[in-house]
């Protein structure tokens, strides 16, 4: 089964999402702007693609300046992204060959 957390106002996510379609995939929607992961789920999420929060994070958005995270710690950027999930990058898509970021969306084409 393939996971894809999901921004339907996102244009990548949205692509990313069509592929899967496309493909004929089984899919489960996580609209994770109302059912963000929870800590232990993006410490995972972080793991398995084997990046930092850093990379992460969307470090171009207003609320990134905003509550002033240039200096802030891996841990403190995870439990911002918790807290404030417009910060995720995304589309996040998990398969039983691994997880990756949809930017561009045909990055899903390596694990499906």
């Amino acid at each position: 089964m393939c996971v894809i957390y999901h921004n339907s106002k996102c244009s990548k996510s949205r692509a990313s999402k069509q592929i899967l379609e496309e493909k004929g995939i089984d899919f489960q929607i996580i609209n994770y702007l109302q059912n963000p992961p929870s800590i232990q789920e993006l410490q995972q999420i972080l793991v398995e693609l084997n990046i930092s929060a850093t990379d992460f994070i969307r470090s171009g958005e207003t609320l990134f300046k905003e509550l002033n995270l240039q200096n802030a710690s891996n841990e403190e950027l995870i439990i911002t992204m918790v807290k404030n999930p417009q910060l995720i990058q995304r589309p996040i898509i998990k398969t039983k060959k691994g997880v990756c970021i949809g930017r561009p969306p045909e990055n899903i084409l390596q694990i499906l």
